[in-house]
């Protein structure tokens, strides 16, 4: 009797598990739609930042650009040379040298003998409660003189026009603070396979830009920290980065600030022409990035973090999973509508491609980046709330940083 009460016992959990494959199967294919119908709010509200065609009639005020460097010889020669570059505008070139220990001093020392126009500021010990970054760029607005600042990332490349474009626009649309969202470059094939599902993914949770733009939807905040333009008032104003001094993901912690304040306007647009970003070179750096931001950049929020984890699966591995399953059965009508489910979500992931400045052919990855990202999120929880912490340029925390 007892093999035949296993064998029923299976043949009842299998028929449970194809049970369970059909309102599955329905759930991704609703999040598909949803995916896409939200993708054509994006498609809407998808603003360019123009680049000048000649010098403003109007003389731009004075610009600090503030440069945040920690090992970051592999990139910050051509950051540097690209922002001295920059036309139509006075301005001064703040970098900081955040107690580099490979070849970054010795370029910028070099980098600062031929252009005077350059100030290396040597990075002091990291205090208690600051996380890396904004202690860096606090210590380079102090030897600031310029009316707006620009906060850009060591491994960006600026185009000649591209500073005076964006605070001719901030200064046009009368807004205190504007961020963009810069062309990526892409090299590897892990960058290419995961990179924009992750960053579109953020762009999607965030919300389209006509509600991140919008002064009264204090829920919509999101600013990249690749480049950040903000008036010298709104920044002294809202604190500075000694209000941010515990933000790993100091970034959007800023966006939330200035939002929530009420006293002042924010931009984001898109800025592919106006500067270029190669964020990271392999998968572990991916990795180790994001498992870094994650965490924090949900304030913690489990449910949230969770939902994405999900989510994140529905719209990749899930519905190609589904659909095998369903192949094998004879279960054709399931089938289709997975595999269905795939294309429309595919298909909407090649729009945003196109519009982000990548192939759309980089969209047949989106399943694979996409899983990638689901475990990002869980790694990077995993490590906040076991006590382990995250890890980056050789610094530890562990998400307690702002108390």
């Amino acid at each position: 009797m007892r093999p035949i009460a296993r064998a029923d016992a299976a043949s009842s959990q299998s028929e449970l598990t194809i049970e369970l494959d059909r309102p599955l199967t329905h759930a991704c294919a609703a999040v598909a739609l949803l995916y896409a119908l939200r993708g054509a709010t994006f498609a809407r509200s998808w603003v360019d930042a123009p680049l000048l065609p000649a010098p403003p009639l109007d003389p731009l005020p004075m610009l600090s650009i503030i440069v945040p460097a920690r090992d970051e010889e592999r990139s910050i020669e051509i950051c540097v040379r690209s922002l001295l570059a920059q036309e139509w505008l006075e301005f001064e070139v703040i970098v900081v040298d955040d107690r580099s220990t490979d070849a970054t001093p010795r370029i910028l020392e070099r980098i600062a003998c031929e252009d005077t126009r350059l100030r290396v500021v040597r990075g002091e010990p990291l205090p208690a409660g600051w996380i890396g970054k904004p202690w860096a760029l606090a210590q380079g607005e102090r030897h600031a003189r310029g009316a707006w600042l620009l906060f850009t990332d060591a491994d960006s490349t600026h185009t000649p026009r591209g500073a005076a474009s964006m605070l001719w626009l901030a200064m046009q649309a009368r807004v205190d603070a504007a961020s963009i969202a810069t062309h990526q470059e892409l090299v590897t094939f892990w960058e290419r396979a995961v990179l924009p599902s992750i960053l579109g993914t953020i762009m999607y949770v965030a919300g389209p830009l006509s509600a991140i733009n919008d002064p009264t939807r204090v829920d919509r905040a999101l600013a990249n920290g690749q480049y950040i333009l903000v008036s010298r008032i709104a920044y002294d104003a809202l604190g500075g980065h000694a209000a941010l001094r515990g933000e790993i993901v100091e970034d959007v912690a800023f966006a939330r600030r200035l939002k929530r304040d009420g006293r002042f306007r924010y931009l984001l647009v898109g800025g592919q022409r106006i500067a270029s970003v190669r964020m990271y070179h392999s998968l572990d750096e991916i990795w180790s990035g994001f498992t870094k931001n994650v965490y924090m950049g949900a304030e913690g929020n489990l449910v949230a973090l969770a939902s994405g984890m999900i989510f994140m699966l529905a719209i990749s591995v899930a519905p190609p999973v589904f659909a095998v399953r369903a192949l094998a059965r004879k279960r054709y009508p399931e089938a289709l509508e997975a595999l269905a489910s795939t294309v429309a979500i595919v298909a909407t992931a090649s729009w945003g491609m196109r519009r982000a400045g990548f192939s759309r052919r980089l969209a047949l990855l989106q399943p694979l980046g996409t899983t990638v990202f689901a475990a990002i999120i869980a790694n990077s929880t995993f490590c906040v709330l076991s006590g382990r912490g995250v890890s980056w340029r050789g610094r530890n925390y562990f998400g307690n940083e702002r108390s």
